[in-house]
């Protein structure tokens, strides 16, 4: 049979290009039928590469934390230490790591143990901490997680620890702190740099990478001061950059915390730093019996500690702002939200001899006025109690002196604020709210009121 050719003509070319769409458009519904009846890890299963896990949730006993210090240091600062560590002792997860033996060691039996690396004392006290990285790893404790940084005068909220941690893949790199609250330190070192002393979080991952590099990279930073910076490079090295938490406080600043615990960050306190350089945060205790009493509140609901909530009397003018477990400020006046979430100037800046108003800091401040009878009434943190779901704290008013206050607050002497205990998860912690309050009864000497989740499209303000 003899084959006839036929040129193509454009009507031709025309059908051919409709018959090719038609087959592929059936194509494409066939496919998508098939993701329909077979969700993508199935398919993975049948073409035999799986994707991988996402790894299983951390608790307590997958962190370690390794605190530096110095047989000169640690004595009087054990005490910091031993506060935060003892619930958590039993783990056997900690590790003090110093450049020598410390006399009457046993006089310390509830503390971690001590670790003295070979040839620690011989190194720059910048060197030598920093290798304990390297330290932490060899110690091969099973089933970390997450390796957790910092200084004999950390105090870390270890519960808040792990569900901030949890946020993050801990089988990928990653370093995790925060910076400096004084721009001037940030200057002098970096900005993208977890500062020791706030502490900083390493996943078992990256630490394990840096362990055979880690001696080899700090040669190359003899000049540099302190072993976060020298860490901080070595991370860099590898490619890896600072992932910011700001729950993480290095507390660059000296004097009265009043301004900075009263306007926390919406995330989760992680720790506090320098307590000696400040003064202690409840009036009229010691520094320890100060954080001992902070530590009260963080035992009922630590997820809460230090969040800020503001809420308003619309009848009597007056703005409330509650950091939960620590203080009320009440203001006689009605203070916009931006406003009241400023820093108050209560502190110094940490350079002696530096004026706080012209010194810069990584947050917005306000003025702290000099005359008591300008500042806000101040309620501190006198007892919590608890049942299974709702806490309950009470705020005692302090002494202003002789300062002429409103009809509505005049004779006030006790806030109680109920809340109900905080479970965030960790998807809740990536796109966190503030929550909302109300005074739901205010007498002559006492107010209560009561926190909760703002409704939809709810506004914190006056005149919401």
């Amino acid at each position: 049979m003899a084959i006839i050719w036929r040129p193509f003509t454009a009507s031709r070319v025309k059908d051919f290009l409709l018959l090719l769409s038609a087959a592929l458009s059936f194509s494409l519904l066939l496919y998508v039928h098939h993701l329909h009846l077979h969700p993508p890890d199935t398919i993975f299963a049948i073409t035999g590469t799986p994707p991988p896990p996402y790894p299983s949730p951390i608790t307590i006993k997958n962190l370690l934390f390794s605190i530096a210090s110095s047989s000169s240091s640690f004595t009087s600062r054990a005490a910091y230490v031993r506060m935060w560590h003892s619930p958590i002792s039993h783990l056997n997860t900690t590790f003090v790591f110093l450049d020598r033996p410390v006399p009457n060691r046993s006089s310390f039996p509830t503390l971690p143990p001590i670790i003295i690396p070979r040839n620690s004392s011989y190194l720059t006290a910048g060197h030598r901490i920093a290798r304990i990285v390297k330290d932490a790893f060899a110690l091969n404790v099973p089933d970390i997680s997450w390796y957790v940084f910092g200084d004999d005068d950390t105090i870390f909220f270890t519960e808040n620890l792990v569900k901030i941690l949890s946020k993050y893949d801990h089988s990928r790199w990653y370093y995790i702190g925060c910076s400096s609250e004084m721009y001037e330190q940030n200057q002098k070192f970096a900005f993208d740099m977890a500062f020791g002393g706030g502490g900083y979080a390493i996943s078992a991952p990256l630490v394990q990478a840096l362990y055979p590099v880690l001696d080899s990279c700090l040669h190359r930073y003899p000049h540099l001061y302190g072993s976060d910076a020298r860490i901080f490079s070595c991370v860099s090295e590898l490619g890896v950059r600072l992932t910011v938490e700001p729950g993480f406080h290095q507390v660059d600043v000296r004097g009265d915390l009043l301004g900075m615990l009263s306007s926390h960050p919406l995330s989760l306190v992680a720790s506090l730093h320098h307590i000696d350089a400040v003064k202690p945060i409840f009036p009229g205790m010691s520094r320890i019996h100060a954080l001992e009493h902070l530590f009260k509140a963080a035992h009922f609901d630590p997820a809460r500690m230090l969040q800020q909530t503001v809420c308003y009397d619309r009848a009597n003018e007056l703005t409330v702002s509650i950091s939960w477990g620590y203080a009320i400020q009440l203001y006689e006046e009605n203070m916009l939200l931006p406003e009241v979430l400023s820093v108050q100037r209560t502190f110094r800046p940490w350079k002696r001899g530096r004026d706080v108003s012209s010194s810069h800091f990584m947050f917005n401040t306000r003025e702290f006025p000099s005359d008591p009878c300008e500042r806000p009434v101040v309620f501190f943190l006198n007892n919590v109690a608890s049942n299974s779901t709702e806490v309950l704290t009470n705020y005692t008013r302090r002494y202003d002196g002789n300062c002429v206050r409103g009809k509505a607050i005049k004779n006030l002497k006790v806030i109680s604020v109920f809340s109900l205990k905080q479970n965030f998860d960790s998807e809740q912690m990536k796109a966190p709210r503030r929550h909302c309050c109300d005074i739901s009864v205010s007498f002559d000497e006492t107010m209560a009121i009561q926190i909760r989740k703002c409704g939809t499209g709810e506004l914190i303000s006056m005149r919401g």
